[in-house]
C-alpha cells in the first residue's frame, strides 16, 4: 500500500495535495522522483515555484529538519532551484499557466486562444 507523502518529514497535507495535483501520489513515488523532478513536476503543474518549498522538500527527502539547510548548502540549492525555475518557464505557455492547461482552457472558451 502506498504511503502518504506527509509522512515525509517537513511535508503536511498542502503539499500533499499539491503533489497529487501534479500526478505524484505516494512517499514512494517521490522518493523515486527526488527533489528536483518533483518540485519541477510541482510548478509545471501550476504552483508557484518557492525556495523555502524546494530546500524544505529536498531536507525532508533527506530526513532532516528543514531548518537544517545553511551556507553553502543553502546556497547551492538557492541555485539549483533557479535552474529548475527557470526550466519550468522555459515549458510554460505566454500566459505563465502550463501549455496543456491553457491549451484545454482555450478550448472550452474560458480564456482566449494563445497567440503564438
Amino acid at each position: 500500500m502506498p504511503t502518504a507523502i506527509s509522512t515525509i518529514p517537513n511535508l503536511g497535507p498542502a503539499t500533499e495535495a499539491a503533489f497529487a495535483r501534479a500526478g505524484i501520489r505516494s512517499a514512494e513515488e517521490l522518493r523515486a522522483m527526488g527533489a528536483d523532478a518533483g518540485y519541477l513536476a510541482l510548478m509545471k503543474s501550476g504552483s508557484p515555484p518557492h525556495f523555502i518549498g524546494y530546500y524544505v522538500l529536498v531536507m525532508g527527502l533527506q530526513g532532516r529538519p528543514w531548518n537544517d539547510c545553511k551556507g553553502e548548502e543553502k546556497k547551492a540549492l538557492r541555485q539549483r532551484f533557479d535552474q529548475l525555475k527557470a526550466e519550468a518557464l522555459a515549458t510554460a505557455a505566454p500566459s505563465g499557466l502550463p501549455r496543456d492547461l491553457e491549451t484545454a482552457l482555450s478550448a472550452l472558451g474560458v480564456i482566449p486562444a494563445p497567440r503564438r
